[in-house]
């Protein structure tokens, strides 16, 4: 992956044609190239580029290069680069969804389901981190999404407000592991020095501003303190389940 050099937004383009792409209420091109393109075969262009090379590599002429089309063919399928950037969010989100929500599970279970299918959707995609999506284009699969996870922590017994707050909890704590996983690789591929060879080098300089005494608590920490090893990944979302057990146990004497 690439570095992309900025933050792309979704629904930024024309809102009304996203979503009836989403929606497919919107009409067809009456002619097209003979290749039978697609709406479903671009934006599955798209994030194969989006996954090899980072999200500034996909454009439409490099899509029209792959699919073999005229760059101008694309356009009679898809408005532009902010509308596809809609269309891919839909679908690597849909990629990872049954069709229809399972049933009512204990929301234990479903928090940590819903944590660990997030974490792997950054992992298959980590252009994901660079997309400010604060106003999300709601298509079928991001609604299903949605009504997956409600299905899933209704039992908690919450406010509606509360569930939702839940969802941007979780949701917010795996974009933070899944941003320092994806730098962690975007550095060392960037810089070519691996992680323990980085760290190598400062061991000297560490070592003598322990010895000064300025920092006594961190030259206590125990030598594993660091360790690559430690999953902070299940740590964090031990916590988020022992604080959302509090807040359960709370709506319940209300």
């Amino acid at each position: 992956m690439t570095r992309d050099s900025t933050t792309a937004t979704s629904g930024s383009g024309d809102i009304v044609r996203s979503l009836d792409l989403l929606w497919g209420t919107g009409e067809a091109p009456s002619r097209g190239p003979r290749r039978g393109l697609t709406v479903d075969r671009i934006v599955a262009a798209a994030v194969e580029v989006a996954d090899a090379e980072g999200l500034d590599a996909v454009s439409m002429r490099r899509l029209s290069a792959d699919l073999g089309v005229g760059t101008m063919s694309l356009y009679r399928y898809v408005p532009g680069k902010a509308e596809l950037l809609d269309l891919m969010l839909d679908r690597v989100r849909g990629l990872m969804l049954d069709p229809r929500p399972s049933a009512p599970c204990d929301w234990r279970a479903a928090v940590d389901a819903l944590a660990r299918a997030e974490l792997d959707l950054h992992r298959r995609h980590p252009w994901l981190l660079k997309v400010n999506q604060t106003r999300t284009v709601l298509g079928p699969s991001a609604l299903r999404g949605l009504e997956h996870a409600l299905l899933g922590l209704k039992g908690m017994g919450l406010t509606d407000p509360e569930l939702i707050s839940v969802i941007i909890a979780v949701q917010s704590f795996v974009s933070g592991i899944a941003r320092m996983e994806a730098e962690a690789v975007e550095a060392a591929r960037e810089t070519g020095v691996s992680d323990e060879e980085f760290w190598t080098r400062q061991e000297p300089y560490l070592d003598r501003a322990m010895r000064t005494g300025d920092y006594p608590l961190t030259a206590a920490l125990s030598p594993d303190a660091f360790s690559a090893d430690f999953d902070h990944f299940a740590f964090g979302l031990r916590a988020l389940l022992g604080g959302f057990e509090t807040m359960v146990a709370e709506a319940a004497g209300r």
